[in-house]
């Protein structure tokens, strides 16, 4: 049985020395802890759904996460004022932990993503499998460096954006040590959507994992110190309706935006198809529609789609935080299965949001596109600094081309690679083991904004100059 007096633990890697006032909590500190963090800035140029856009409308994946963050809030004010009254939280102070907690859980959840979406995952992992399939691997790399283990393996094979959020987290958002941003132990909990490593069998069935090899002592502190072993934490489930919801009906209104389709044709068929589900929802849309048609204000679709969203999120909302309430044993015993939405009364609505998505969003010419061309910038950019990590002997200088890409990479990220478990930079670069290179390459990659992915495979390739 979890406990929330566990689940709302406070501890860091590294004590925290500063003062609270009374209104500010662990996880505000958090919150505000990564707010001036050039990680979260990155998300700025990073897409959601359609990649290199020279519009301000269309979501990055930072406008995204405010988002999620607002709805994650709102629905855990929603499950904390229950929680008060159900016996489970004392006080008004709980429930705001758990709102703070769910607000910059939200926020950073897709800190660890590649360029190009999560389309960049797959071209991480395909990149990899090839590669370890290689000649190249298998008699040359194996005969310098040995073996990976499996875990080891794994974490490439399965190239994880949550995984590599929890590193950034905890280790690449360097500030003065070896801990990062030194998030609490219950954030990060809330964060590892899958509470187990790239090795472990469910890895099979689901193809998520939730920390690399490198964070696996960091995971045991986690799980002791919250109590989650391989359990969800209840907040994770928060965090991920908050996306779904999120991204569910943005996605959408993106796309109406872009003019991809029309939308006034799809909302007459999701009307005709759950009108009388809901009633009062519906009637409300129709007389917003005539409104904005007697008044004759521009855009009149996209002011619909808006409208749109609003009452769908709220619909979804409502079915989400009863969700949670119902299945709530079953939560804090780790034995529910699934999401919040798609068990919720708000399924049927919700796959059919994703029908759209999947027919007309994500199989737009331009996404199909830009993300061939994300294919393209990634797989070279892997083929040249994987190669030259591999094979470079030392990097005191930068005379073969090899040291040369090696210096291209955040001094930051080859700090880290050196440090030992107390913090010193011990380790010498020509003796990093082959895990800790090609970490450094996908720490590196991974970190990357789309225009920086695009623009450095072009200055690399001679196409333009620096």
């Amino acid at each position: 049985m979890l406990e929330w007096t566990k689940l709302l633990s406070g501890e860091r890697q590294r004590k925290s020395e500063s003062e609270s006032f009374p209104h500010r909590n662990e996880f505000d500190k958090d919150y505000e802890r990564i707010i001036y963090s050039s990680s979260l800035r990155r998300l700025q140029d990073k897409a959601q759904v359609f990649p290199l856009q020279n519009n301000d409308f269309t979501r990055t994946r930072l406008t995204h996460s405010l988002e999620v963050a607002s709805l994650g809030r709102s629905l855990a004010w929603n499950i904390g004022e229950w929680l008060i009254k159900k016996g489970a939280f004392e006080g008004f102070a709980e429930a705001k932990q758990l709102a703070s907690l769910v607000e910059v859980s939200c926020l950073v959840h897709d800190l660890g993503n590649p360029p190009f979406g999560h389309y960049g995952e797959d071209i991480i992992r395909k990149w990899f499998e090839e590669w370890f399939a290689s000649d190249f691997y298998k008699d040359e790399v194996i005969d310098k460096f040995g073996e990976l283990s499996d875990q080891q393996k794994n974490d490439f094979l399965y190239f994880e954006g949550n995984a590599q959020a929890i590193r950034i987290l905890s280790k690449l958002q360097f500030l003065n040590d070896q801990y990062g941003a030194n998030f609490c132990y219950a954030t990060l909990a809330t964060l590892m959507k899958y509470p187990w490593a790239s090795n472990h069998e469910k890895v099979q069935l689901k193809k998520k994992f939730g920390y690399f090899y490198s964070e696996k002592e960091l995971f045991k502190e986690i799980a002791s110190d919250t109590g989650i072993e391989e359990c969800r934490h209840p907040a994770t489930y928060i965090l991920e309706a908050a996306d779904d919801i999120a991204y569910l009906t943005a996605d959408i209104e993106d796309a109406v935006k872009k003019g991809v389709f029309d939308w006034d044709k799809i909302y007459q068929e999701i009307r005709h198809e759950f009108g009388e589900l809901y009633p009062k929802e519906f009637n409300r849309l129709e007389d917003l529609r005539r409104k904005a048609l007697l008044n004759k204000v521009p855009n009149k679709n996209l002011i619909n789609v808006q409208n749109f969203k609003v009452t769908i999120q709220g619909i979804m909302i409502f079915a989400v935080v009863n969700t949670f309430k119902e299945n709530y044993d079953l939560i804090m015993n780790g034995k529910f299965e699934g999401d919040l939405l798609s068990n919720s009364t708000a399924r049927t609505l919700s796959n059919k949001l994703r029908e759209v998505a999947f027919k007309y969003v994500f199989s737009n010419k331009e996404v199909l596109t830009l993300e061939l061309v994300g294919d393209r910038v990634l797989t070279d950019l892997l083929d040249l600094f994987v190669n030259a990590v591999v094979n470079v002997k030392g990097i005191k200088k930068t005379k073969s081309k090899h040291e040369k890409l090696v210096h291209l990479i955040s001094e930051n990220f080859r700090h880290i690679q050196r440090i030992s478990e107390k913090g010193e930079p011990t380790v010498e670069f020509e003796d990093l083991p082959l895990y800790n290179r090609l970490q450094l390459v996908t720490d590196f990659i991974s970190g990357m904004t789309d225009g920086y992915a695009v623009n450095l495979h072009q200055e690399l390739l001679g196409v333009k100059l620096p």
